[in-house]
């Protein structure tokens, strides 16, 4: 994993100059790059011999591969990691990009429909990277209680209605394995109300049996059946991934073989795959970037994956993320992950 202020290693000027004109060349053609083609293109003030001995030094240090003999080189997973750490240039954002992120978020925040939002903004991503943008739904655990009502609709189901202290309006349909009336859910929705508004239903689990024991006495007729419901209602759901734009990534000619394709097709396809990929990305509240052989996904480790997080005060929510071939343009969509993220985390 990378993050973006890691170490630096000791290189000279003109070792940095040469690494971030073959990768950048690199990023653009997807060939391997000649020291012909970095003396003409950046008019750097060395000679093409120069530029090459350069190149093979940087070669034995690992940072670059020769495809063949006479070929020039391409960038290892060292000399792109290091690139983005110690080299890249970030490209600002384009205000109109950041104005219509924006003002599409916001107005359908105001609808107050989280899966809205959510699946446009994947779509965002994936319009202004030309890759594939993902975003990762909040936790069920990491929602912070503002009310929670219950609604009796049968014998078998209990409908849950959990605001967030976002606003946003969350509902859950739970087995009623216990058959509780509708009075006695209103009376656990007040005492949940009472004791557990600001917390995040994953702290709402770690302490509800603990204080509902310690108040049994006020349950003490529905006890059992409150306590196997409580489990029902707090237990993990699947998770839902927002995906859009996957066959970006197979426009590139590195996906034009048919096994590789369909490994890349495949990973996508099974979204626990992503889901488990990005839970990593939700550790750290930085941008994080990941490439090749970090991702260890068949079907992925010929990609790089660009994620950030989006938060609630402290509290981390989610991931938005950008996937696509190890040589996609990092200077472009790094600023665009970051202010997917931030802007999500305003809204909610």
């Amino acid at each position: 994993m990378l993050a973006l202020d890691g170490s630096k290693m000791e290189l000279s000027k003109r070792d940095r100059q040469i690494l971030q004109a073959v990768v950048a060349t690199y990023i653009q053609t997807g060939e391997p790059v000649g020291s012909r083609t970095v003396w003409r293109r950046y008019k750097l003030p060395m000679s093409p011999a120069t530029i090459r001995n350069i190149m093979a030094d940087l070669e034995e240090m690992g940072f670059f591969f020769q495809p063949h003999t006479s070929a020039g080189r391409v960038p290892t997973e060292l000399g792109l990691k290091f690139y983005i750490e110690s080299l890249l240039k970030k490209k600002p954002l384009p205000s109109k990009n950041k104005r219509e992120i924006k003002e599409n978020l916001k107005e359908l925040r105001c609808e107050y429909d989280l899966e809205k939002v959510l699946q446009e903004s994947s779509k965002l991503l994936s319009q202004y990277s030309k890759q594939a943008g993902i975003v990762i739904a909040p936790k069920f655990s990491r929602i912070v209680l503002k009310q929670i009502e219950f609604v009796w609709l049968n014998r078998h189901t209990v409908l849950a209605v959990i605001v967030g202290s976002t606003g946003i309006v969350y509902h859950r349909l739970i087995p009623n394995i216990s058959k509780i009336s509708q009075p006695n859910l209103n009376k656990f929705a007040n005492f949940l109300n009472a004791h557990f508004c600001g917390m995040t239903l994953g702290e709402v689990k770690k302490r509800l049996i603990e204080d509902m024991k310690k108040d049994k006495a006020e349950f003490d007729a529905i006890w059992h059946r409150i306590t196997k419901f409580s489990k029902r209602l707090l237990e993990p759901e699947k998770e839902d991934v927002y995906i859009e734009g996957t066959t970006n990534i197979l426009n590139y000619p590195e996906f034009s073989d048919i096994e590789r394709m369909k490994a890349l097709v495949k990973a996508f396809e099974e979204k626990g795959i992503i889901t488990r990929l990005l839970e990593r990305t939700m550790e750290d509240a930085r941008v994080q970037v990941f490439i090749g052989g970090e991702i260890s996904v068949e079907g992925l480790d010929k990609c790089g994956i660009i994620a950030s997080p989006y938060m609630q005060g402290d509290t981390i929510l989610g991931s938005v993320a950008v996937i696509g071939p190890i040589r996609m343009n990092y200077a472009k969509v790094i600023p665009l992950v970051e202010y997917t993220a931030q802007v999500l985390s305003e809204l909610l």
